[in-house]
């Protein structure tokens, strides 16, 4: 755990219980404040009661008395479409509204860094698509390579959960748009930014507040160094900002399928090789054919990401590659899941709008693609230029019959769950082709979540073994 610094004997509340808050409630704790909490839910109010969390109703006007802050979860509105009740009443009592990603720049470094050899750093990853594995392959290259490290955010570990920083050590956070947007210190050391495609609008107030939220990860304190994807023109408008001239080796651009070699510093990848440009000349490069973890175009940016990233770290191109090559990728991530008669099975649960659908379906050649669940605005209609790889769409929940209706002349079949959509294309399906599940779509009509929904296809496959 890490102690939240500067609340010692202040009453700090704090909003929603679920992982994140409870977390952060005892981290505040730690740190000598009075926690007082809340949760809209009963029984999770209840539950936390139970385990030694102060319970008040910050619906009511007594219970602010004295607070001195209010620290949010990140699930929990506080601007679009409308502030919770709980948000806005800090608000109109001037009360300083903070999350636990806030907490965390401001108490992780600690007096006992004076001791250290090596400063510990961090490295802050967000982006569309694409942050979570760019997260873990960081994660899993400083392992390799012996350097002690830890990962958390929005992936793995809460932020405060993790364990206080030893020598030299990296910290490695996956940050969404819901963290980035509401903490008051965003300080990395390394700042990562993948990709932006339309996602959480509503959350975000459109497509230009979901960018800002995005943003201020480079611009509230700004990171020593940032790697910055500039295959849309929000990520080029960021590197051009942070940039004070294309020599500034401070910001490396990266790139899936642009050849950037006017920079500073700059890593991208062409035709499955990835280069490394430095002031003009060619430094390293890897063949990312060969990396059974990383295939398709949108992982070899992930790997531009990653590997930029750890270059930054000052790791050296053949540790990079060596840890390359031992990444498995991460579950419902073009995660493959078995190869039965000569037909490969991968789940991309993960792949729940349009940007990340596209990748994936770019990332293999003759595919049988499932589809389906619960659609977000625009439908799939901008996927339609890249299903020239696709037989047959089988579309399954709750807007299978919209997305049928923007496939124009695709062969599709309609079923009314996964397990209907994958006997079909699995009946269908010749040697030599892919089932891709690959949805575009949320999972919540059918599944909690979207690992739910690739766990329960991972589940179905494996009883494909026995089918004839």
């Amino acid at each position: 755990m890490i102690p939240v610094q500067g609340v010692e004997n202040q009453i700090i509340a704090v909003l929603g219980l679920g992982r994140s808050g409870r977390a952060t409630a005892a981290a505040l704790a730690a740190g000598g404040a009075r926690v007082v909490a809340w949760d809209d839910g009963q029984d999770t109010r209840e539950s936390a009661l139970a385990e030694g969390i102060e319970i008040v109703d910050l619906t009511r006007d007594a219970s602010w008395q004295g607070v001195a802050a209010l620290i949010v979860s990140p699930g929990i509105p506080h601007l679009y479409p409308r502030p919770h009740p709980v948000i806005a009443e800090a608000y109109a009592r001037g009360v300083p509204v903070d999350n636990d990603i806030g907490l965390f720049f401001r108490s992780y470094a600690s007096a006992e860094w004076e001791g250290f050899d090596r400063a510990p750093r961090v490295v802050a990853v967000t982006g569309s698509n694409g942050k979570s594995t760019t997260t873990a392959l960081i994660h899993h290259i400083l392992s390799e390579a012996g350097r002690p490290v830890q990962m958390g955010g929005n992936i793995g570990t809460g932020v405060l959960s993790l364990e206080p920083a030893s020598d030299g050590e990296v910290v490695v956070l996956e940050l969404s748009s819901y963290q980035t947007d509401l903490a008051r210190a965003l300080t990395p050391d390394v700042a990562v930014f993948t990709n932006l495609s339309p996602d959480h609008l509503d959350r975000h107030g459109g497509y230009g507040g979901y960018f800002a939220a995005k943003r201020r990860l480079f611009a509230e304190g700004g990171p020593d160094r940032a790697v910055i994807g500039v295959d849309e023109a929000e990520g080029r408008y960021i590197a051009n900002q942070l940039a004070m001239g294309p020599g500034d080796d401070r910001v490396i651009r990266i790139s899936s399928g642009q050849k950037l070699d006017r920079f500073g510093w700059s890593v991208f990848a062409r035709k499955g090789f990835l280069s490394e440009w430095r002031k003009g000349r060619q430094a390293a490069s890897i063949d990312l054919r060969t990396i059974s973890g990383l295939p398709g175009a949108h992982n070899h940016q992930n790997a531009c990401a990653a590997y930029a990233a750890c270059r930054a770290l000052g790791l050296s191109p053949r540790e990079i590659e060596a840890a390359f090559h031992s990444f498995r990728g991460l579950p419902h991530r073009s995660q493959l899941v078995a190869e039965i008669g000569g037909v490969r099975y991968v789940n991309d649960s993960k792949a729940t709008n349009v940007d990340a659908a596209a990748k994936a379906l770019q990332a293999f050649e003759r595919i049988r693609w499932i589809a389906g669940g619960l659609g977000k605005e625009g439908g799939i209609a901008g996927l339609v230029p890249h299903l020239g790889r696709v037989s047959k769409a089988y579309l399954f929940g709750h807007s299978a019959r919209d997305f049928a209706l923007e496939l124009g002349a695709l062969p599709h079949e309609i079923f009314g769950t996964l397990a209907e959509a994958l006997a079909r294309a699995h009946a269908e399906a010749a040697p030599g082709e892919t089932v891709l599940l690959a949805p575009a779509a949320a999972s919540f009509d059918q599944y909690p979540n979207f690992e739910k929904r690739g766990e329960d296809f991972v589940r179905l496959v494996g009883e494909l073994y026995g089918a004839p």
